[in-house]
């Protein structure tokens, strides 16, 4: 894009922003400041159309940036503000270490769809590491064991998994030696992924018994996994008035369909989980959400941390209208304050 280009691309979305109506070319231009004809003007906006970044609404009306064009802003063209100490004072004041992780995370929920004005999310934290120590099979009756497994926080697990046939307590031995070689001291999510690759890996030189072993504790931590994930998967959401508020002056047309995608949660859930995993700020514009009910909406989300390690993220969702310059570093710092607090948290 020439230099040109880009100045008017930035004019007409920040014009857009502001004001959410169509801008057209002499409106553009004495925004822009430049020093071309109106006629220019006309011919890049029309050449920038064909490249799918403006489209016009309406007949003979000016333009608006497509969601592309949006995209093109954000990664290319925007100028991202520094937050204000006294916004980063108030941040540190309310994400207080002295709460409890329950509260941080709703507190900042809450600080969020303050600042922004939209709504606001905050994924409840991941299953803690729970690295294995020591894993046992003991047989019971009707072709079952129970695995014992003991965590390094001396929680003791229990999971009774069915299997083919009956096992001597020689071979179950063998079995739980095998295990605690490859697996002591792993998280128990990184002990079932590396168990399952090494199966599929292993599976011709391994004894029959050995695959068995493998397959009955990649079993039983998929049953500590997912008991994790039914208890823990969620978000607190903040905000929610804001949108409706948006919705009244015609920010936002599809509100129920906002609504029944935070009720629904698997959707959101998909995103938190690819942000959870980014270096810093990520950005979902409309149809890069994959949800039908947010794609008039911008999803401006971090993750957070504890001891370095993301263990959940936050969001803000809001039309894709948005401030972008201003939000994105509202939610930048907000994850790494509620991260700073979480590390000086005790116990």
């Amino acid at each position: 894009m020439k230099e040109r280009d880009r100045i008017l691309m930035t004019s007409l979305i920040e014009s857009y922003v502001r004001q959410g109506t169509p801008i057209g070319s002499k409106a553009l231009l004495q925004q822009s400041h430049l020093s071309v004809s109106p006629a220019t003007v006309r011919n890049i906006m029309a050449d920038l159309e064909r490249q799918g970044l403006v489209l016009s609404p309406h007949t003979s009306a000016g333009k608006i940036p497509t969601n592309r064009g949006l995209r093109i802003f954000v990664d290319r063209l925007i100028r991202v503000r520094s937050l204000k100490t006294d916004v980063i004072d108030h941040l540190k004041h309310h994400l207080n270490p002295a709460q409890d992780t329950k509260s941080l995370l709703g507190t900042a929920s809450n600080l969020l769809s303050d600042m922004t004005k939209m709504a606001s999310l905050v994924q409840i934290p991941c299953s803690p590491v729970n690295r294995l120590e020591h894993i046992d099979f003991i047989p019971l009756s009707e072709n079952r064991l129970l695995v014992v497994m003991v965590l390094e926080n001396e929680e003791i697990q229990n999971r009774v998994i069915k299997v083919d046939r009956t096992y001597h307590r020689n071979e179950l031995t063998e079995m739980s030696n095998f295990l605690n070689q490859h697996l002591v001291g792993k998280d128990i999510n990184c002990a079932r992924q590396d168990l399952f690759g090494q199966l599929v890996q292993d599976k011709q030189q391994l004894e029959q018994h050995l695959q068995m072993a493998m397959k009955i504790a990649e079993n039983g931590f998929k049953q500590s996994t997912e008991l994790a994930q039914n208890q823990e998967d969620g978000f607190h959401l903040s905000g929610q008035t804001n949108l409706v508020a948006m919705a009244s002056h015609g920010q936002l047309n599809n509100i129920e369909q906002i609504f029944a995608a935070f009720k629904q949660k698997q959707q959101i859930m998909n995103l938190l989980d690819q942000s959870l995993a980014a270096d810093g700020v990520k950005i979902f514009i409309g149809e890069e959400t994959g949800s039908q009910g947010l794609q008039d909406c911008s999803i401006i989300s971090a993750p957070y941390k504890k001891q370095g390690e993301s263990i959940g993220v936050l969001a803000v969702v809001g039309p894709t209208r948005m401030h972008y310059d201003k939000v994105i570093p509202i939610v930048d710092v907000t994850a790494k304050m509620l991260s700073a607090a979480l590390d000086h948290k005790k116990g």
